[in-house]
């Protein structure tokens, strides 16, 4: 188990107040999430500046730091409590990619088992930058093959195809580790950004979002098609701020570059015969 934030705005803000401040900041969360932290900004730059740490984040002064200094339109931060993968730096999140930022809240189910059938799913080009030991950055090299299947993944890419590559992804990994008639699910609350498009997705874990509304507003998630001012997403209410509205299971939310809602159910995204079209396209080497 892990908890996931990102932040999008339409101008560049302080985050500060959701990873440390807050009644229920990441910080906070840290005392139970121990295993490591990091955060990506984006800036001028098209890849995010990262800073990562293996120690609990509430001892960790380079935590606070970074927190402080971090004013951007785009951040994606994580705290790890290691269930695939021993606490050491390559297996902090958010992983990187390029332009890429990836963090994940959740367990594979049986990962150990299921390893080898994951990453036969992983474009060979793509699959050689694997650096850690998680299922969580196989998830990452997973979606990132789906994506490049239809598009270069150094270019911006619409909101739209990457909720699509990721509610492949997550289908692909259900397939090969849920067992039918089992309770016992993968759990895989994603979230994926490019500095300017940011998805995520939910799967057995909770997921909520905040749109910096008004106290008077009920919690709900905002209509397809609106615009926003700022959009912030994480595993639990942070409290002390604007309502949360939880996203529902199986559910996939995101904003595009010009930071427009969208909404979908995950069987929308997903095509027939999914896991024989993704063998053939990692076989392909489509990156």
């Amino acid at each position: 188990m892990c908890r996931l934030f990102g932040f999008r705005s339409a101008i560049p803000a302080a985050v500060h107040p959701a990873l440390v401040t807050e009644k229920n900041s990441l910080l906070i969360q840290s005392r139970e999430h121990k295993d490591g932290w990091g955060i990506a900004a984006y800036g001028v730059e098209q890849s995010p500046v990262v800073a990562h740490g293996v120690g609990p984040a509430h001892s960790d002064p380079d935590f606070e730091r970074v927190s402080s200094r971090v004013s951007s339109h785009t951040v994606v931060a994580h705290i790890r409590l290691a269930s695939v993968g021993a606490v050491e730096l390559r297996n902090s999140h958010p992983f990187l990619h390029g332009r890429w930022s990836f963090v994940h809240n959740g367990t594979l189910r049986e990962f150990a088992t299921h390893r080898a059938a994951v990453e036969a799913l992983i474009c060979p080009r793509l699959k050689t930058n694997i650096k850690g030991t998680t299922d969580s950055e196989r998830c990452f090299y997973l979606f990132l093959t789906r994506l490049a299947a239809r598009h270069p993944i150094d270019r911006e890419v619409t909101v739209e195809a990457v909720a699509r590559a990721l509610a492949e992804t997550m289908s692909l990994v259900a397939t090969i580790t849920d067992e039918p008639g089992q309770d016992a699910r993968s759990a895989m609350n994603f979230l994926v950004s490019d500095g300017n498009v940011m998805v995520a997705t939910r799967r057995n874990r909770t997921l909520f979002v905040s749109t910096n509304g008004a106290r008077n507003e009920e919690p709900s998630l905002p209509s397809p098609g609106t615009k926003l001012e700022q959009l912030v997403v994480a595993s639990e209410s942070l409290c002390g701020g604007p309502y949360w509205a939880p996203v529902a299971e199986e559910d996939v939310i995101g904003v595009d570059a010009n930071l427009v809602f969208h909404h979908w159910r995950v069987p929308e995204l997903t095509g027939t015969d999914l896991l024989s079209t993704a063998k053939q396209d990692a076989s392909r080497s489509v990156a």
